[in-house]
């Protein structure tokens, strides 16, 4: 299925690894020229790893590494100019943050919160303020928020993920309803546990709180999940795609399960 995203120019933030890497390569796979941005230089790593990947099954990646903090005013401001200095616009924005740490209330200060909030919310607010004005004068966009299924179903030992998070869903539907008529769409999707290393740093954390095995905390993840596995970096970054793209034209102000079933909530 051609998914319509040939010469669409994407910018993927945090996509150093995990799953927005994953994102920036599916996105690339099917055509689109993708800007993707990190604070550390692995991002120059991961912009080679995407175009050898597509080299290798023979297609061609048009992949532009930036450094930057989406946490700063000042990085969001180059890192959206520099893309639209070299691809010359931003059809598709994919809003990823790296998660905040795992633990319970009285494990973190108002500090910590303050500073999720910041990671979280506040570098998803200046970057669609940054991005939207381009796509309403154009009359078209794309906007992906990847955040968590634990917007629908709380999860133990996120707090500021479960609270946070939610704020981002809350400001997501609402733009959806705001700019619609502009041409933009505005969507998110809500992975439960995927096969990346954040997970794997939960489940260490999860088994040295509990005296279990990390072995043993996989287990018990695996149980909840109806489907009896968790998803991969490759189906999270093929959906991605496909919610960024037109062959999902009608698919709008929506909070998209990546769960394999393990969201309980009929609605």
């Amino acid at each position: 299925m051609d998914l319509g995203l040939k010469g669409k120019v994407a910018l993927v933030t945090a996509a150093s690894k995990g799953l927005g890497k994953a994102s920036a390569m599916a996105l690339a796979k099917e055509g689109a020229r993708v800007a993707i941005c990190s604070r550390g230089e692995s991002i120059e790593l991961a912009a080679v790893e995407i175009r050898d990947a597509i080299h290798a099954s023979g297609g061609t990646a048009n992949i532009l590494a930036l450094r930057g903090d989406i946490s700063v005013q000042a990085d969001i401001d180059r890192i959206v100019s520099e893309t639209i200095a070299h691809f010359g616009r931003i059809d598709i924005l994919v809003l990823n943050a790296g998660g905040p740490p795992p633990g319970n209330f009285l494990d973190f200060t108002p500090d910590d919160w303050t500073a999720t909030v910041n990671q979280t919310l506040m570098s998803a607010v200046r970057l669609l303020y940054a991005v939207i004005p381009g796509m309403r004068k154009r009359k078209e966009g794309s906007i992906v928020a990847i955040e968590s299924v634990s917007v629908k179903q709380p999860i133990d030992k996120l707090i500021l993920s479960n609270s946070v998070r939610l704020a981002v869903i809350g400001l997501i539907k609402s733009l959806a309803n705001e700019f619609g008529k502009d041409g933009i769409r505005v969507n998110s999707i809500n992975p439960t546990y995927t096969k990346t290393d954040r997970v794997t740093n939960i489940l260490r954390s999860r088994a040295e709180a509990n005296g279990t095995r990390i072995e043993d905390e996989t287990a018990s993840m695996i149980n909840a999940v109806p489907l009896g596995r968790m998803g991969t970096p490759e189906e999270f970054g093929a959906t991605v795609a496909w919610l960024a793209s037109p062959a999902a034209s009608y698919i709008h102000g929506h909070a998209l399960m990546f769960d394999g079933g393990a969201v309980k909530a009929a609605l």
